[in-house]
């Protein structure tokens, strides 16, 4: 489909609407689990089809979710945490799905425990998937090449 095809305020709306969305998850996943560095990578990425200054930031904060990623595979300790932790996150999603009621201990009304069933258990075996599949592009790009420098320029590029 060509971009033509859209109305100019179309377009504009959806790179706006777009890029700050992936923004606001990245940031929050940063602090929750899932890929926060992908998420503003993308969300400036996006934003940087209409403005500058995200273009400029774009360009260290891809950077930083590269080294982060090369740092992740530097050692088999790293990896094995990394996938142990990806796991979990995807075993406490199911628990999570199955278990939706609080637990017996649970001194208050069940209207404040924390928000369960399938819709936040499967947030969290997506986020655990996510995390498995960079951590195995991660793997391949910069311990399966002969120059992780190498890698790291021609993505920067």
């Amino acid at each position: 489909m060509k971009s033509d095809s859209f109305p100019p305020w179309i377009r504009r709306t959806g790179i706006e609407v777009a890029g700050w969305l992936l923004i606001i998850f990245g940031l929050v996943a940063l602090v929750l689990p899932g890929p926060g560095l992908l998420g503003l990578v993308a969300g400036l990425a996006v934003l940087s089809l209409r403005y500058r200054w995200a273009n400029r930031l774009l360009r260290p904060v891809k950077a930083k979710a590269f080294k982060a990623a090369e740092q992740g595979v530097q050692t088999w300790l790293r990896i094995s945490a990394s996938i142990t932790g990806a796991l979990l996150v995807m075993a406490t999603g199911v628990v999570w799905g199955v278990w939706a009621r609080p637990p017996h201990w649970w001194p208050y009304s069940q209207s404040l425990w924390l928000p369960g069933g399938w819709g936040t258990g499967t947030g969290l075996i997506l986020s655990g998937l996510i995390a498995l599949a960079l951590i195995a592009y991660s793997y391949r790009r910069f311990r399966g090449t002969g120059s992780p420098q190498q890698a790291k320029s021609e993505d920067l590029s």
